[in-house]
C-alpha cells in the first residue's frame, strides 16, 4: 500500500494501444520534466506490437514508470479510466501515448494548483504536430474559464469546446474522482470536460505546451462509425448510437451529481434545455434515423 510519505504529488496516466512508433518519445517527454515528483502509470490495452517491450524497458530503468498490461482490450474509455484507478497522486493528468509535452508542463501546472485552490484544472496551450513531430499549427482551446459561477463555466465549455484537450491538463484527483470520468462512446471526453467545469476553474498556462500529434493512426482519423464505437468500447461495435442524445443525457446526469448549489443546477438545466431547442432539428433527425435503422435490421432478421 502506498503511504502518504512516499506517495507522489503527481500521477500521470498514459493509456497505450499499439503505439510502438510514438510511445518511447511520449515517455521521454515526461522523464525530462523539470518537476520530478510524479509517477507515470502506463496501462497497455493488450497491444500486439512492440509497445509492451518498449514500456517495460523504461519501467526497468526508472521506478517512476509503472507498467500494467490488460489481459484484454478494454476499449479506450476503459483503459483511460484504469490509469486513473491505479493512480495515487494528489494531482492527476492523462497523457496520450502518441503526443508530447513541454519540459515545464508539470512544474507550471503544480504552481498554479498550489497557488489557487479554486482552480480544478491547469492545462497547457496546444500546438499541433505531424507524425514526425513538426509543428503544423497552433490551437486555441478557448477554455480559460475563471468565472466563479459553475453555470457560467459550463456555458463557456459548451460554446467553445472543439478538439477536446482540456482533460490532458493537471487536475485535483479528489474532485476528478467524483465525476463520471471518460464515457465509453464516441466523444465521451466532451461530457467529461463539461462536467469538470462544475467542480472548479480552468486555468490555461501561457508558457507550457501540449503537442497533439495529428497522424493517420490517431483516433481522430477514424471515419467508420462502427470502428469509432469499437475504439471506445469493443463490445459496442454494432450498437445504434444516438450521439447528441447520449451527450445531452450525460450532461443532465453530470449536473445532478455535481456538488453545486441547487440554483446553479437549475441554470445548467435551463441552458441544456435551450441547447435542445436550438438543435431540435438535428436531435430529431438523429432519432428518426436510429428508428429507421432498427426497423431495417428487424425486417432483415
Amino acid at each position: 500500500m502506498t503511504t502518504q510519505r512516499n506517495r507522489p504529488r503527481v500521477s500521470i496516466g498514459m493509456p497505450v494501444y499499439n503505439r510502438e512508433k510514438y510511445v518511447g518519445a511520449a515517455i521521454e517527454a515526461h522523464l525530462n520534466q523539470t518537476y520530478s515528483d510524479f509517477e507515470l502509470i502506463i496501462t497497455d490495452n493488450a497491444s500486439t506490437d512492440s509497445s509492451e517491450a518498449i514500456c517495460r524497458a523504461y519501467s526497468a530503468q526508472d521506478p517512476r514508470v509503472k507498467y500494467y498490461r490488460n489481459s484484454r482490450n478494454l476499449g479506450a474509455a476503459g483503459n483511460y479510466n484504469r490509469c486513473f484507478d491505479l493512480s495515487t497522486g494528489e494531482y492527476f493528468r492523462w497523457t496520450p501515448s502518441d503526443d508530447l509535452v513541454s519540459p515545464n508542463l508539470l512544474e507550471r501546472a503544480v504552481e498554479v494548483l498550489d497557488r489557487d485552490p479554486s482552480v480544478f484544472v491547469a492545462y497547457p496551450k496546444t500546438r499541433l504536430i505531424d507524425r514526425d513531430g513538426k509543428i503544423i499549427g497552433e490551437f486555441d482551446e478557448g477554455l480559460h474559464l475563471m468565472d466563479d459561477q459553475p453555470s457560467e463555466r459550463w456555458k463557456g465549455v459548451q460554446r467553445n469546446l472543439r478538439l477536446g484537450n482540456l482533460h490532458y491538463g493537471l487536475n485535483r484527483a479528489d474532485k476528478f474522482r467524483q465525476t463520471g470520468l471518460l464515457r465509453n462512446y464516441n466523444g465521451g471526453d466532451f461530457p467529461l470536460i463539461a462536467e469538470m467545469s462544475l467542480y472548479g476553474k480552468f486555468y490555461e498556462i501561457p508558457d507550457a505546451f501540449f503537442y497533439r500529434r495529428m497522424h493517420e493512426e490517431a483516433s481522430s482519423a477514424l471515419k467508420n462509425s462502427a470502428d469509432i464505437m469499437a475504439f471506445y468500447d469493443p463490445k459496442k461495435r454494432e450498437n445504434v448510437f444516438l450521439h447528441n442524445w447520449a451527450h445531452w443525457g450525460a450532461n443532465l446526469r453530470s449536473a445532478i451529481r455535481a456538488p453545486i448549489p441547487f440554483a446553479e443546477k437549475l441554470r445548467v438545466y435551463k441552458y441544456e434545455c435551450q441547447r435542445l431547442i436550438w438543435g431540435r432539428r438535428e436531435y430529431l433527425q438523429e432519432l428518426t434515423g436510429a428508428v429507421s435503422h432498427v426497423a431495417q435490421k428487424l425486417s432483415q432478421s
